[in-house]
């Protein structure tokens, strides 16, 4: 009997000496890692990293612009923008580049001359002023023109205006033109090529002639009755064909031709 109970009095003792040493094991805490050198260096380099193609982003963003070409090389296309500022735009090999006016054939940078009109899509950076292009795009803006009518031709439908520098140009007028007329204090309103008269205020919306670039075919023609004629414009207007001359006696009355 006394041998049982040392034998469960030992047990005791050593279930609770393992129990420590278990207790004592799991409660030692984890030594801390010290970075070395190369470490701290690797971190450094990795901000840097970071903060440079941070500030990169914030240089760059997208923009658009529409400017007439004043220079190209092989790599750069100078241009003026619509509100007069000369723009630098750099070309590389993952430019596009489209043309509506060329069908069937490749269009690219050697075919990029003076005076086309460009829009220009691309990653603009602050820093440069200058665009990556990605996207560009030949355009064909319409003229707009501003002046007084100076003769009509009835018979052929087409008349010249002149504008404010006392320029004439010939304006032609064609199935797919539609001519309006805004009266003052109303909406525009639908008109024929009738209502058009001389000395009349007038603005043509229209594109230049392939065969004749100096004539201008008319897709909008708007018609101002009620605005007067700018007085920079000065000129005798033409009279139109078919149309008969009334002298005048010189006392302001009008000679009526006997007729027998």
């Amino acid at each position: 009997m006394k041998k049982v109970f040392f034998t469960i009095i030992l047990l005791l003792i050593l279930g609770m000496y393992v129990s420590k040493n278990a207790y004592a094991l799991s409660a030692t805490p984890t030594p801390a890692v010290t970075p070395t050198r190369g470490d701290i260096q690797q971190i450094d380099d990795l901000k840097n990293r970071i903060a440079s193609r941070v500030a990169q982003l914030n240089l760059v963003e997208k923009r658009g612009i529409i400017g007439t070409v004043t220079d190209a090389t092989n790599s750069q296309i100078t241009l003026t923008d619509v509100n007069g500022n000369i723009r630098f735009v750099d070309v590389d090999e993952l430019t596009k580049f489209s043309n509506p006016n060329v069908s069937g054939t490749t269009f690219g940078i050697s075919d990029i001359s003076k005076n086309m009109r460009l829009g220009i899509l691309g990653l603009y950076n602050k820093q440069s002023r200058r665009i990556l292009a990605r996207q560009i795009n030949v355009l064909t803006l319409p003229n707009i023109l501003v002046g007084a009518v100076y003769s009509i031709d009835s018979k052929n439908f087409n008349f010249y205006i002149v504008s404010e520098d006392n320029k004439q140009t010939f304006i032609d007028v064609e199935n797919i033109t539609k001519t309006y007329s805004y009266n003052s204090g109303a909406s525009l309103v639908n008109a024929g090529f009738s209502k058009i008269k001389v000395e009349e205020s007038v603005v043509i919306i229209g594109f230049p002639d392939k065969q004749a670039p100096s004539h201008i075919i008319a897709s909008r023609i708007i018609l101002l009755p009620d605005v007067p004629k700018n007085p920079k414009i000065n000129y005798i207007p033409a009279l139109n064909p078919g149309t008969s001359i009334t002298p005048s006696t010189g006392s302001g009355r009008k000679l009526t031709p006997i007729i027998k």
